[in-house]
């Protein structure tokens, strides 16, 4: 009775099966995957390398040199200001020096008339010069400088300069007696103040 062969030779013996004991390949040989793609290398995709500036940063350089430009030309016309300024102030401080000496050439003949007739009789001399002197004090209440040379009135330290304090029993205590030098002008436009002795105080 014949032999029947065992399942291993069988197999052994099928081109159909693989072999039980296949030599597989090393791993040198099997090709692996490449890597997945990390976050830098998912940006590098999405954006293009491209050179010079984003356009966004042209436009904020764009903004900044407007800027620049507008700040530059408004210091350039404030200076052209200041200097506009300063010559129109001196123009009018020199008109206004021509009206002030302008406004005393009347006074100066008036005087220059007086010194003509200066072999007159002493009261016609008297007269003419206490004309040209109220002359030059309305000249000086025409240009806002009025004259201040009162008695009787009550004693002010912005308008009056004491000089002296006298006993007068007919003139109340810090009232002015007498007008020594008189004063021009009023607060803030004040040349000068009168210079006047006051009754003293009990």
């Amino acid at each position: 009775m014949p032999t029947q062969p065992n399942e291993p030779d069988r197999a052994a013996s099928d081109p159909a099966e693989p072999a039980p004991e296949a030599v597989r390949p090393s791993h040198g040989d099997v090709p692996r995957p490449d890597p997945a793609p990390g976050p830098e290398a998912a940006h590098d995709a999405s954006e293009p390398d491209t050179a010079g500036p984003e356009p966004a940063d042209d436009e904020y350089a764009a903004a900044v040199q407007e800027l620049e430009d507008r700040w530059r030309r408004a210091l350039a016309d404030l200076d052209n200001l200041r200097k506009r300024h300063a010559r129109e102030l001196e123009r009018e401080r020199a008109a206004e020096r021509s009206r002030t000496a302008a406004a005393f050439l009347p006074v100066i003949d008036n005087l220059e008339l007086a010194l003509n007739h200066s072999d007159a009789a002493p009261g016609a001399i008297v007269e003419g010069i206490r004309a040209v002197r109220d002359q030059a004090v309305n000249v000086l209440e025409l240009l806002g400088y009025p004259r201040h040379a009162e008695t009787g009135v009550a004693f002010d330290p912005a308008r009056h300069e004491v000089v002296g304090v006298v006993q007068d029993p007919d003139a109340p205590p810090g009232t002015v007696v007498e007008v020594l030098r008189p004063g021009y002008g009023d607060g803030e436009r004040q040349l000068r103040a009168a210079a006047v002795t006051v009754a003293k105080r009990e």
